[in-house]
């Protein structure tokens, strides 16, 4: 199967299936969500939509998170990973929100790559989920299931080529939700250790399902049964 027509599989499957996806991270506003990204790092959303109630009401806006140290900051984080650094960045991101961006999230990807503890992935993230423009995130489950699909080619070893890989064949309008869609297969399904494919929607076009589970006579094994 050629590369367009995994992705013709891939996009066909998700726009009937789930048509509107939505990150998992919990946010009410740009700020807050820049803050669950940030926290998000090598760790769940789940987590961090744990530790998220008690940091707001503490720190409700980019002012009070600036005017905050890392030690004011720690407690409240202390269950995320890396939450030393996490302190740091967090106190870095709130006081460059308020002293060169007035408080508000630059809808730029190169001005939210200047905020301390945004890289490219956090910057892509914000830009599609609150301003709705086409940009692809590139974190571990989007990297390990674009390349089991068989989306991207084996020599697109760093996000940044995922990156360029995937919205080479995306339409501008689907990139924002293939970035969920990716996301939540790989979450649910696509897992790293021992991926689902017996209940796998997408094992027809997949790459990995293809080189796994075909027989010596080039048949490929049915799954067990589809699971939505």
């Amino acid at each position: 199967m050629t590369r367009a027509a995994r992705f013709h599989y891939f996009l066909d499957y998700f726009t009937a299936n789930f048509p509107e996806p939505k990150t998992e991270l919990a946010y009410a506003n740009p700020y807050e969500l820049i803050v669950a990204v940030v926290l998000s790092a090598q760790c769940t959303d789940k987590r961090v939509n744990l530790v998220m109630p008690a940091l707001l009401a503490e720190f409700p806006t980019a002012a009070h998170l600036g005017a905050a140290t890392a030690d004011d900051i720690f407690p409240f984080i202390r269950s995320v990973s890396y939450p030393n650094n996490k302190a740091k960045h967090l106190a870095g991101l709130g006081r460059m929100l308020t002293d060169d961006y007035g408080g508000e999230v630059p809808s730029q990807i190169e001005e939210l790559q200047r905020l301390p503890g945004v890289g490219r992935k956090t910057a892509n993230v914000v830009v599609s989920v609150i301003y709705n423009q086409p940009a692809m995130a590139v974190d571990t489950h989007v990297f390990r299931v674009s390349h089991r699909l068989g989306l991207v080619p084996k020599t697109a070893t760093t996000p940044l080529a995922v990156e360029k890989g995937l919205v080479r064949y995306i339409p501008k309008e689907l990139i924002a939700k293939a970035h969920h869609w990716l996301i939540l297969h790989g979450r649910y399904i696509c897992v790293a250790r021992t991926p689902k494919c017996a209940v796998c929607p997408l094992s027809a076009s997949c790459a990995y399902f293809e080189k796994e589970f075909t027989k010596p006579t080039g048949k490929i094994l049915k799954p067990e049964k589809k699971m939505v």
